[in-house]
């Protein structure tokens, strides 16, 4: 995930929205109950009813508070308010691009956070990420080691079960048929295996999976609990399969490192996020450190926007050389001057790590 993800937009904070607006997320940073205002799903989006056991709504529990303090101070621009609910209104996925620090990843804080949706399920991919990653874990070893001798089995020492060793994945968690949706963060697709948008399509298109180990058991057995991807979280899964009944809030990030199939591209809805203006900036100075910052941050702002026509360069770079340049610890002008230098540059540039 990115750091600061820069906590703006490119664009001043928004003013209030009138109470009609058609926009469910407003981006405003403050939490409202919109979601029950927006309209039912297309038909070619509805998943059926939630069945007896869906989870509750609440058992992912707080977001943590680093994640709480991105998503009340980020103010996105007006086109990504908009393109974000587009992705609400037609329950797609929201394929987000943009150069570091731009609030790729912060953008899914901000949603959950206003539309009080849970804490994000968070699925950072790597080259070494598969579909199985995000769906589910079985530890089968741990099963086995822990499986008493069938001589030793006794109804005061039956074997585990079986749900105890199978972990859904933040993707997986995301799908448990809940009435109100989670909110998935998918940190950085392009960075994963050639292969991994084609097999999130199904995923995507049909809004469940199954888990074969389940699906294997007898009828009696299909109702297993397993665990979940919330902190001592768990849920039901009957017969093997999960299904979604509304379709969660998932925000893929990329950093445009390779183009993705048109399959994929289709079933998304494509934003990019372009760099903060130095009001923007300003504004997530101030936001962050206190409107006593400004004075102090305004030539390490120009700074800053020279440095970006020079190379990569992420806000969360400002923001420290802002904090350190209001450290109330004396440091000699010169030295203080080299220090902020070397905190703005640009990430790209040969001698930066």
């Amino acid at each position: 995930m990115n750091g600061v993800d820069g906590q703006g937009s490119g664009q001043a904070r928004p003013a209030p929205r009138p109470a009609d607006d058609w926009r469910v997320y407003r981006g405003t940073g403050e939490p409202h109950d919109g979601w029950s205002a927006l309209p039912p799903p297309p038909p070619w989006r509805e998943f059926g009813p939630p069945p007896a056991y869906a989870p509750a709504d609440d058992a992912g529990g707080e977001p943590a508070p680093g994640d709480l303090e991105r998503a009340r101070t980020y103010r996105p621009a007006e086109h990504v308010v908009d393109l974000v609910n587009a992705a609400l209104y037609l329950r797609r996925p929201l394929l987000v691009t943009g150069k570091a620090g731009v609030g790729k990843s912060t953008l899914a804080h901000s949603i959950a956070y206003e539309l009080r949706l849970g804490p994000v399920l968070t699925w950072p991919v790597t080259s070494r990420s598969e579909l199985r990653h995000g769906l589910y874990d079985y530890d089968a070893i741990g099963r086995l080691q822990e499986t008493p001798p069938e001589a030793a089995r006794s109804a005061e020492r039956p074997p585990p079960g079986i749900g105890r060793y199978i972990r859904l994945g933040p993707l997986g968690t995301a799908l448990l048929p809940r009435a109100r949706p989670r909110v998935l963060l998918v940190d950085e697709l392009d960075k994963g295996d050639i292969d991994l948008p084609n097999d999130l399509l199904h995923i995507f298109e049909e809004g469940d999976f199954t888990l074969p180990e389940l699906q294997r058991l007898p009828d009696a057995r299909s109702g297993v609990e397993v665990m979940t991807s919330d902190p001592l979280g768990r849920a039901r899964v009957e017969g093997g399969r999960v299904r979604c009944h509304a379709f969660p809030v998932v925000v893929i990030t990329s950093n445009a490192e390779r183009e993705f199939p048109p399959a994929f591209l289709r079933r998304c809805v494509r934003l990019e996020i372009q760099p903060h203006s130095a009001e923007a900036l300003a504004e997530i100075v101030a936001t962050h450190l206190g409107e006593a910052a400004l004075s102090r941050a305004e030539p390490i702002i120009e700074r800053f926007l020279a440095e970006r026509r020079r190379g990569e360069i992420a806000t969360d770079q400002l923001l420290n050389a802002v904090q350190f340049a209001m450290a109330g610890v004396h440091v000699p002008d010169g030295t203080r001057s080299e220090l902020i230098e070397q905190l703005l540059r640009p990430l790209d540039l040969p001698g930066s790590t």
